[in-house]
This record gives structure tokens, C-alpha cells and sequence, in this order.
């Protein structure tokens, strides 16, 4: 494929598989989950974007070029912060105290589904083995976030009297972040992709990071929603 063409690929894999389609975030943005659901929806989300800045600095290692890693750190600092209080994973917190849950308890991890856990901590495998070339490409679910974002504020807002703007603030920054996150890397994947093989490649780790996304919507649609079995250890809404 010409990289045009790979670029179209990508994007074909994003409206077929990624998560807005999955019935809880349809459920979540249509006003549908009681507090319950949408407090085990942010905890288990919690896992998640805690470990993204450990799947970035698990990639920054690997990068061969003081260029390269000047790039990738940004993402680094947009999660973590530059100082306490700041960053993705704070406001994170911010969301699930202002859905009733406490912020410690979500820190511990120890009320999250095991699939969540097992779904995640098998993206972070994916960066640490895979190829470069195919643990760039895995972040390429970044390209349909703003869609989601803005389907999810919008939705929550009017469905949730409940949630605040200020609640939600975590996915402002990520309308600009995640368009300078895909410009880099759509750019090295575009550049690097040459063979079939390798082109092969990027498009079955966009597909992978579309099914680790997928998964966790699966996990919360079966304990939360039906059949409703909430795993041992896990939170149970009140």
C-alpha cells in the first residue's frame, strides 16, 4: 500500500472497532447508566489511564534518537504532570470523586474488574515486546478520540444532573493532545510501514489496541449490566 492508502486502512479499523460503538459507552453517553454504572465505569477507566504514562515511558526506552524521545516524553508530562496536582491522571481522580467514589480507593486499584486488569496489563506487554513499528501503531486510537470525547461530554452533560463541567475537565486538554499525539505518530508509521509485512503489522496493532479497549466495555457490560455478576473483590455499587 501506498502510505495514503495505509492511512486509510487505519481509519477503517477506528469506524469498525473502536469503543464508541460498544453498547455500555452507547448505555453511558444516552443517560442510561445509573450512578452505579457510571462509578464503576470511571474506576475501572481509572486503571487504565494510570498505566498509560508506564506504557509511554516502557516506549520512550526504546526509542533510539534524542529526537524521538523529546517527542514521546510529551506524553509523559500530559498524563503524569510536571507537578502534583496536575496532569491526566489528577483530574482523572477529580472524575471519580465527583462521581461519589474516593479517590484512594481508585489509586489502589482494588475494586477494578479482572479483565480490566488483564486487558491492560497486556497493552503494556504489547509496547514492551512488539516491534517500534508496531508499539507506535498500537497508539494510533488516538486518531478517533476527539469523536468520542465530544459524544461523551456532550452526552453526560445532558443526560446527568449529576456531573459537573468541572468533573469532566480531564478531556478538554485531550482535543488538542491527542491530535499532536497522532500527528508524530501516524507520521512514523506512515514513514516506516514500507513491506507488506511490516504494513500488516501496524494494521493487526490497531486492532489489537481497539480489542483492549473493546474488552473493558465488555468486562463492565457483564458484571454491571447483564448478566450483572460482578467477579469476587470487585465494586459493587450500593
Amino acid at each position: 500500500m501506498t502510505p495514503d492508502e495505509l492511512e486509510t486502512t487505519l481509519r477503517d479499523i477506528g469506524t469498525e472497532r473502536y469503543h464508541n460503538r460498544h453498547p455500555f459507552h452507547r448505555m453511558l453517553h444516552g443517560g442510561e447508566c445509573s450512578r452505579g454504572q457510571v462509578q464503576a465505569w470511571a474506576l475501572n477507566r481509572y486503571y487504565y489511564q494510570a498505566q498509560i504514562p508506564v506504557k509511554d515511558a516502557t516506549l520512550l526506552a526504546r526509542l533510539p534518537t534524542a529526537d524521538l524521545r523529546r517527542e514521546w516524553r510529551r506524553r509523559l508530562v500530559d498524563h503524569d504532570g510536571d507537578a502534583p496536582g496536575t496532569g491526566g491522571i489528577s483530574r482523572w481522580l477529580k472524575l471519580v470523586e465527583s462521581v461519589g467514589l474516593d479517590a484512594a480507593y481508585a489509586e489502589s486499584t482494588r475494586g477494578i474488574l479482572p479483565a480490566t486488569r488483564f486487558a491492560v496489563d497486556a497493552y503494556i506487554a504489547f509496547v514492551r515486546d512488539r516491534s517500534l513499528l508496531e508499539a507506535i501503531a498500537s497508539s494510533l486510537t488516538e486518531m478517533f478520540a476527539p469523536k468520542i470525547i465530544g459524544e461523551r461530554v456532550a452526552g453526560m452533560l445532558a443526560h446527568y444532573d449529576w456531573i459537573t463541567r468541572d468533573a469532566l475537565a480531564y478531556f478538554t486538554p485531550r482535543l488538542t493532545q491527542a491530535p499532536q499525539d497522532v500527528a508524530f505518530a501516524l507520521g512514523y508509521v506512515r514513514e516506516h510501514a514500507r513491506t507488506q509485512t511490516e504494513q500488516e503489522a501496524v494494521l493487526a496493532a490497531l486492532r489489537f489496541k481497539c480489542d483492549v479497549l473493546w474488552a473493558q466495555l465488555d468486562a463492565l457490560h457483564h458484571a454491571y449490566v447483564t448478566p450483572g455478576l460482578i467477579p469476587p473483590g470487585a465494586f459493587v455499587p450500593r
